[in-house]
């Protein structure tokens, strides 16, 4: 395992506990833990129309933390879904979802350019933020598309270049659209570990898709869900947030 990679994991089971109680910060009011699946209606863009549904197929979630977005496609009626996540942590809280769900879900410890699975096991996959965490994009989509059977769909998430290098309170881009090397990111100092990203740009993002055996059929960059929920007279939000995208989200078909 690589040093980032490492540092990664390091934070993610650190920073666990803190980050699925900022999630799950509305349970204290009565409601039941989010579990959204990239493929339910109310994902952001919606659901493609060449998109016929998750009943009685078989999904991963790569990179799947908290196994928000597992859980939630097996409700939705997955025939099998399955979470992977290098983080024992993030592993343990999404057992604990899935449990509080009631559904059939399989969590494995593992790595996303080394999925544990055989050739055309899956139907569906899905990433969301994960492979920002990426060194190795190529190897990464090489590897959904070889657990994906020809026709699968895969959902890909990221945040977006232009989110990442912004500054929302002086609205004014302090980043690189260029970037020429990873990028660290100081969540909190008592975690020990930094988070180690790669941005990058849409086009590089479609085109790599393309070159490891998908058809993109589309691409939705979205705001931030806070921003798409408000009205900017009536918030307290940087104005800057309703003209920049949060996120990049592919729909992609294995070929």
């Amino acid at each position: 395992m690589t040093d980032h990679r490492r540092e990664n994991r390091r934070l993610w089971n650190a920073w666990s506990d803190d980050f699925q109680a900022i999630w799950n910060a509305n349970t204290a009011e009565g409601e039941a833990p989010p579990a959204p699946s990239p493929f339910g209606p109310d994902a952001p863009g919606g659901r493609p129309a060449f998109f016929d549904g998750v009943e009685g197929r078989d999904y991963v979630e790569l990179g799947c933390g908290g196994g928000q977005g597992t859980v939630g496609t097996a409700d939705l009626g997955a025939a099998a879904a399955v979470g992977v996540d290098f983080s024992g942590e993030q592993l343990a809280h999404a057992r604990r979802l899935r449990d509080f769900y009631g559904v059939d879900a399989q969590f494995v410890q593992g790595d996303v350019t080394a999925v544990p699975f055989a050739d055309d096991s899956f139907d569906l996959a899905s990433s969301e933020a994960a492979f920002q965490m990426i060194s190795d994009l190529d190897g990464a989509l090489a590897e959904a598309r070889r657990v994906l059977r020809d026709g699968g769909v895969f959902v890909l998430s990221v945040p977006h270049p232009l989110y990442e290098g912004l500054d929302a309170d002086s609205a004014t881009f302090e980043g690189s659209f260029y970037p020429d090397g990873p990028r660290e990111i100081i969540i909190d100092e008592e975690y020990g570990s930094q988070m180690v990203v790669f941005d990058r740009r849409v086009g590089e993002l479609h085109n790599a898709l393309e070159a490891a055996g998908f058809d993109v059929r589309r691409v939705f960059e979205h705001r931030h869900p806070n921003v798409t929920e408000s009205d900017p007279a009536d918030s307290d939000l940087p104005d800057v947030l309703w003209d920049v995208p949060r996120s990049a989200r592919f729909w992609a078909v294995a070929r």
